[in-house]
C-alpha cells in the first residue's frame, strides 16, 4: 500500500486528502516511480479552487501534482531506457503527489547527481515553464523585463535566465525578500498599487517585456506600455481574453533537461523555501497561498533523519530561515559528505562509505609500494 494526495470536489487546500492506495503497476512503456519528492505550483492550487473548470476540467476523484522526483521500483513491456534502482526526475499530466506513481517513460530523465531530490522533484513546472518565458521573448541586453512574484520559484528561475542573457530584471516581492532577489541581480520593487509608477522610478527605460506569475498585473503592464503580445501569464486566463495576453505553459521532456542541465552546473539556481512532509500538503499550499516564500515550496515522501539535524520528519524544513544572511565561514569541504541529503533511501550513504573504503584501499596500495621500494634500495644487493 501507499499514500496519495486526492480531492473529490473543488475548494481551498482543506478538501486535500491523504488515502491510502494499492502499488499501481506500470503498462506498456511505463515505470513505476517511487516519489520522493513533488514541488507544488500555483496553477495546481487555480485546477483544485476550479477557476476555470472548462480549461481545467477536473474528474472526481482527482490527484494533484505535476513534478516529481524518485527511484524506479519496476518497469513495463517495451522499456529500455531505465531499470530497476535508476533515479530519475520528471512529471505527469496529473497526480505526482503520492507514495508510487506510473509515468510514460518519455516523461522521465535521470537525475543529475548534482541535484538534490528537492530541487529534481520541483524543476519541471516552474523550470519549464520560465524557459519557455524567455525563449518565447527572445530577451537580450536592450530588455527591461519586470517579473513578478520574483522570489517564487518560477520568478526566480525566469529572472535568472533572462539576466543571463543580459536582460535587466525588476521584480515585485515582499519587502521582507529584497535582499533574497538581489542575490540573483533582481532590482527588487514592493508588492501594491501603482507598481508602473514604482518602476518608472526605478528605471526610467522602456519595460520591453513582463512576465505574470503573480496573477491580475496587466494593467500594470499595459500602463508601462508593453504590447500586449510581451506580456506572458501563466494563471490570469481574464487578461488572455479581455486584453491579448500571452498564456504559459510548462514544456516538455527536452525543456526540462535544459533547464536540469543548467541548474546541475551552478549556472542558475532553484532556491527551496521549505519542504514539508505527505502529510502536511494542506499546509504546503496555504503557504504558497501567501505568496511570499523565497523559492519553491515542495512536498517530502521520504525524509531522512540525520544526527544533529534542526528539523525532523514531523515538521517542515525552512531553508531560508535558516541560511540567508547568516555568514558561515569554514574551509571548503566536500558537502555531499559533510551534509546528509534531505530525501533518500541510504545510497547516498553508501555512496560515501564506498568512495572511503576505496580512498584507504588506495593510499594503503601506495604505502606498501613505497615501503617495497625502500626494501630493495636497502637490501642486501645494495651494501
Amino acid at each position: 500500500m501507499g499514500k496519495a494526495v486526492v480531492f473529490d470536489r473543488f475548494g481551498g487546500p482543506e478538501v486535500l486528502e491523504i488515502v491510502d492506495i494499492e502499488v499501481p503497476r506500470p503498462g506498456p512503456g511505463e515505470v513505476l516511480v517511487e516519489v520522493f519528492a513533488s514541488g507544488i505550483s500555483p496553477v495546481e492550487a487555480a485546477v483544485r479552487r476550479g477557476d476555470d473548470v472548462d480549461r481545467w476540467p477536473v474528474e472526481f476523484p482527482s490527484g494533484q501534482g505535476r513534478d516529481l522526483a524518485g527511484v524506479i521500483d519496476a518497469v513495463g513491456e517495451g522499456v529500455t531506457r531505465f531499470r530497476r534502482g535508476d533515479e530519475v526526475m520528471g512529471w505527469v499530466a496529473r497526480g505526482a503527489q503520492a507514495a508510487f506513481v506510473v509515468v510514460p517513460e518519455a516523461q522521465l530523465l535521470p537525475k543529475p547527481v548534482s541535484l538534490s531530490w528537492e530541487v529534481a522533484g520541483s524543476l519541471y513546472v516552474a523550470g519549464t515553464t520560465a524557459l519557455g518565458a524567455v525563449d518565447g521573448l527572445n530577451l537580450g541586453p536592450k530588455d527591461l523585463v519586470v517579473v513578478t512574484a520574483a522570489a517564487g520559484g518560477i520568478g526566480c528561475l525566469a529572472a535568472q535566465l533572462a539576466r543571463a542573457r543580459g536582460a535587466d530584471v525588476i521584480g515585485t516581492t515582499t519587502e521582507a525578500r529584497f535582499d533574497f532577489v538581489r542575490q540573483f541581480g533582481i532590482e527588487p520593487v514592493a508588492y501594491g498599487p501603482d507598481l508602473a509608477a514604482r518602476v518608472r522610478e526605478i528605471d526610467p527605460r522602456p519595460v520591453t517585456a513582463f512576465l505574470d506569475f503573480l496573477g491580475g498585473q496587466a494593467a500594470e503592464a499595459l500602463a508601462l506600455a508593453v504590447p500586449a503580445s510581451r506580456v506572458f501569464t501563466t494563471t490570469d486566463w481574464s487578461a488572455v481574453e479581455d486584453q491579448g495576453t500571452v498564456k504559459l505553459y510548462a514544456g516538455d521532456t527536452l525543456a526540462l533537461g535544459r533547464i536540469a542541465r543548467l541548474v546541475a552546473d551552478r549556472q542558475v539556481r532553484l532556491p527551496i523555501a521549505d519542504v514539508f512532509p505527505l502529510a502536511e500538503v494542506a499546509d504546503a499550499y496555504r503557504q504558497l497561498d501567501h505568496r511570499d516564500s523565497a523559492g519553491k515550496i515542495v512536498l517530502g515522501m521520504k525524509v531522512v533523519d540525520y544526527p544533529g539535524q534542526k528539523v525532523h520528519a514531523a515538521g517542515r524544513l525552512r531553508q531560508q530561515d535558516l541560511t540567508i544572511g547568516v555568514p558561515t565561514p569554514h574551509e571548503r569541504m566536500n558537502v555531499e559528505e559533510q551534509v546528509p541529503p534531505v530525501f533518500g533511501d541510504g545510497r547516498a550513504k553508501q555512496r560515501r562509505e564506498h568512495a572511503h573504503d576505496e580512498r584507504e584501499q588506495a593510499s594503503e596500495a601506495r604505502r606498501r609500494e613505497r615501503d617495497g621500494d625502500h626494501d630493495r634500495e636497502g637490501g642486501p644487493e645494495h651494501t
